[in-house]
């Protein structure tokens, strides 16, 4: 339990066992009243096994499927063992699972909190063509929201149950579906969504994929995202 709720983590794991012990060991000594579900995405190294080790429940994916595929199936879990509230924390350990308290804090007057960089805490940096897609994402999405939204492509997000059963049956696998689609299709069908600023961290494990060919074609895939989640009803 956090704050009188039920709360179930859910960590997509794909190829992460050189840091999935470690987060998953953090999250249950900082919040040792919520249970800890990892979803392995089809990861071909010993994730399952070393998450399981470490005390986590383990639900593996036969193939990858991308993050929405495994979130799915976390707020799919949530939902049939009828948690209170899901929080989505990477495998990677840039999310601080000290920060869980506030989003779940934020859900008694809202139904979807994102733990958001460049909010004013911490030192976390982007720069180039990927800064520019977020800057350019979070300015639409905070004007269908009606809020503002500084970080719209954060994968630290806490829902409510609500948005939870609405996941559970419609969730997108399409790249950056999981960020920007599901914020304009929870904004759209009038459930609330704010902020918590929080402090990124670097990965515990493995090397980020940057590169500047890679940040612009991160910037075209997320125009093309957004004018996509726009257009569908």
């Amino acid at each position: 339990m956090v704050n009188g709720k039920r709360v179930l983590i859910i960590i997509p794991a794909l190829n992460e066992s050189g840091s999935i012990a470690e987060v998953v060991g953090e999250v249950r000594g900082e919040l040792p009243g919520v249970d800890v579900l990892v979803v392995d995405d089809g990861s071909t190294d010993r994730t399952a096994a070393v998450a399981a080790a470490a005390g986590a429940r383990v639900a593996k994916l036969p193939y990858n499927l991308g993050v929405g595929g495994a979130m799915r199936l976390g707020y799919r879990y949530a939902r049939d063992h009828d948690y209170d509230v899901a929080i989505q924390i990477d495998a990677d350990g840039q999310h601080d699972p000290r920060y869980v308290p506030k989003l779940v804090d934020l859900l008694d007057e809202t139904d979807l909190v994102i733990g958001a960089r460049f909010a004013g805490e911490g030192d976390y940096t982007v720069r180039g063509p990927r800064r520019w897609a977020m800057v350019m994402l979070s300015g639409v999405l905070s004007r269908v929201a009606h809020t503002k939204l500084t970080d719209t492509t954060s994968g630290f997000r806490a829902a409510n149950r609500r948005v939870i059963d609405m996941f559970a049956t419609w969730y997108p696998v399409e790249y950056l579906g999981d960020t920007v689609e599901t914020l304009v299709h929870t904004a759209r069908r009038g459930y609330t969504i704010r902020q918590v600023p929080v402090a990124m961290r670097k990965r515990m494990a493995g090397t980020p994929s940057h590169s500047p060919a890679k940040a612009m074609i991160y910037l075209g895939r997320a125009f093309a995202v957004l004018t996509l989640a726009l257009i569908r009803r």
